[in-house]
C-alpha cells in the first residue's frame, strides 16, 4: 500500500517547509514539493503541521512497583501514547535483586510480546551488578539490542546501587557500547528524612515533597557525572527535575564534558504547590517530586540552551485506590503520573504556541533526540526517505480540554484536568499504517513491534 500526504507543513529537528511526503509500505520514500507520484491513498494536510512520530524514552507499563502494579498495560498505554502523536515508548525491564538480566528481560518480554499497540523498546535497569550480571551485558547489547542500563541511587533493599557497583557497571557498558541512565538522588539522605517525618507525625503528601529537598537530587546528579567522567562511559540523568541538578551538568561542560539529560513535561509546567491541596495531592506524588517556579524557569532555558536534550514523561500511573495505600502514610502513596498520552500536546501548548521553544526545539527534544540518543535514528524520529513512515498529522489551532473523561489511558483522574491547550494530534501513521483518525484507533492490540537498538553514540 501507498499513501501521499500533500501539502502539509514538514517539520523535523531541522527543517521546516511545505511540502509532500510519499510513503510506501512503512518507510518514507520521498519529500519535495507537488511530488510527482500517485498513491492508494491521499491525506491532504493543508494547514497541519506533519511532525515525525514522538519518542517517550521513559514509561513504566504494568510495572510491579510498592505493593502493585502501574495501572497501563503495554496494550492500554501504548494505545494512549498513540492517541497523543506518541509512536515508540521505551519501557523499563527491572532485574530482580538476586535474579539475572534475562530473566527480568523475559518476564516485561511476556507483558509486552504480542499486546502492544505501538512500537516498544526496552531500557534494562540493574539492580544487582555482579560477575554474572557483567557477562550479560555483552549479551543484551548485541544479542537483544537492548543498549541502555538504567541505574538507581535511591530505593535501598529493592533498586539502589551503589558507587562501588556503579562504576563497574559504568566501565563494562562503555566497553559494550552502551549508555548508562540514571535515578540521580541521594537514597540515604532521603530515607532519613522520610523516617523524620513519618517520626514526627507528619504523614500527608507535602511531606513527600519536603522528604525529597533539592539537595539530594543536585548531590547525586554530580556524583554521577564525576563517575561517568571518569569511566568514560556515556551518561543520561532521567527526569531531572531542578536547577542544582542542572547546575551539576552545567559545571560539567567546564571540563568539555557531555552528559544527557532528560526532564519530564510535569517539571516544566506543575510546581510543588499541589502538594498542599491535602490527600489529593497524592495525583502528583513521584519521585523526584514537583519543584519551585524558578526551576521550571531553569528547565526551559536548559532545552534552549542545550543542556536538556529530551521531554519524557516518567508515565507511571496509579489508578485512585491505588494512590489510597497511602492515605495514613505519605511513603506508602505509590509513585508515580499519568502523561503518556498528554506530552506531545502539552509541550506543543506551553511551549511553542507559547513562545517558549521554536517549532525545530520541540521536534528536537520530543522525537529526534531520543532516537539519536537510544540508537533508533534515522529509523526513528524523523522525516526522510527510509525512515519508518511514523507521522503526526497535528492541528497547531485547535482549541481542546484535557480531561480524564476523555483520555485513553487506563487511570481514573487527570495530572492536567481543565487544562486549555491549543494544538491537537489529528492523525498518526504507524510504519505507514493510519494508526488513529479523528479520534479512533485503527489498529489492534500486537500491532507495535519491539525495537532493536544500534550501540550508543555519544557525539550528537
Amino acid at each position: 500500500m501507498s499513501l501521499l500526504i500533500k501539502n502539509g507543513r514538514i517539520v523535523t529537528a531541522t527543517d521546516d517547509y511545505t511540502g509532500d511526503v510519499f510513503i510506501e509500505g512503512e518507510k518514507v520514500v520521498a519529500l519535495g514539493k507537488d511530488l510527482p507520484y500517485t498513491a492508494d491513498t491521499m491525506i491532504d494536510a493543508s494547514g497541519l503541521l506533519v511532525l515525525p512520530g514522538g519518542i517517550d524514552p521513559h514509561v513504566h507499563l504494568d510495572m510491579p512497583f510498592m505493593g502493585t502494579f502501574s495501572s497501563d498495560t503495554h496494550e492500554t498505554g501504548t494505545r494512549a501514547a498513540l492517541f497523543g502523536g506518541t509512536t515508540t515508548v521505551i519501557d523499563f525491564v527491572l532485574q530482580r535483586q538476586g535474579h539475572s538480566l534475562r530473566e527480568a528481560l523475559t518476564e516485561w518480554q511476556g507483558r509486552a510480546t504480542g499486546t502492544a499497540v505501538g512500537d516498544y523498546s526496552f531500557h534494562m535497569a540493574v539492580t544487582d551488578y555482579n560477575d554474572s550480571t557483567k557477562k550479560e551485558i555483552k549479551e543484551m547489547v548485541e544479542e537483544e539490542g537492548i543498549t541502555s542500563f538504567k541505574t538507581f541511587m535511591a530505593y535501598k533493599g529493592a533498586l539502589m546501587i551503589d558507587d562501588r557497583q556503579m562504576t563497574a557497571l559504568m566501565q563494562e557498558v562503555r566497553q559494550q557500547g552502551g549508555l548508562v541512565t540514571v535515578h540521580a538522588t541521594n537514597g540515604d539522605m532521603i530515607d532519613y528524612l522520610i523516617a523524620k517525618h513519618r517520626a514526627e507525625g507528619k504523614l500527608a503528601p507535602l511531606y513527600h515533597y519536603l522528604s525529597q529537598p533539592e539537595v539530594t537530587e543536585a548531590e547525586a546528579s554530580g556524583r554521577f557525572t564525576d563517575i561517568s567522567n571518569y569511566t568514560g562511559c556515556p551518561g543520561y540523568i532521567v527526569h531531572l527535575t531542578c536547577e542544582g541538578a542542572l547546575n551539576a551538568v552545567r559545571n560539567a561542560t567546564r571540563r568539555n564534558q557531555k552528559v544527557f539529560v532528560e526532564t519530564c513535561i510535569q517539571y516544566l509546567l506543575l510546581d510543588a504547590s499541589l502538594y498542599e491541596k491535602d490527600f489529593e495531592g497524592a495525583k502528583w506524588v513521584m519521585s523526584p517530586p514537583l519543584r519551585q517556579p524558578k526551576d521550571q524557569t531553569t528547565l526551559w532555558a536548559g532545552i534552549n540552551q542545550g543542556l536538556v536534550n529530551v521531554v519524557a514523561t516518567d508515565h507511571c500511573p496509579f489508578r485512585w485506590e491505588q494512590k489510597l495505600m497511602g492515605k495514613d502514610d505519605f511513603s506508602k502513596i505509590p509513585n508515580g503520573h499519568p502523561a503518556i498520552e498528554n506530552r506531545m500536546e502539552l509541550l506543543y501548548s506551553e511551549g511553542v504556541h507559547k513562545g517558549r521553544i521554536t517549532l525545530n526545539k520541540y521536534v528536537e527534544v520530543a522525537c529526534t533526540n531520543p532516537a539519536k540518543i537510544f540508537g533508533m535514528f534515522p529509523r526513528k524520529g524523523t522525516i526522510a526517505p527510509g525512515s519508518d513512515a511514523d507521522i503526526v498529522l497535528f492541528d497547531p489551532l485547535k482549541e481542546h480540554v484535557v480531561s480524564a473523561a476523555t483520555h485513553h489511558m487506563n487511570v481514573d483522574y487527570s495530572a492536567y484536568e481543565g487544562w486549555k491547550l491549543t494544538g491537537k494530534v489529528r492523525t498518526v501513521l504507524l510504519r505507514g499504517k493510519v494508526a488513529i483518525d479523528d479520534g479512533n484507533c485503527l489498529v489492534e492490540k500486537g500491532y507495535g513491534q519491539f525495537i532493536r537498538r544500534n550501540k550508543v553514540n555519544s557525539n550528537i
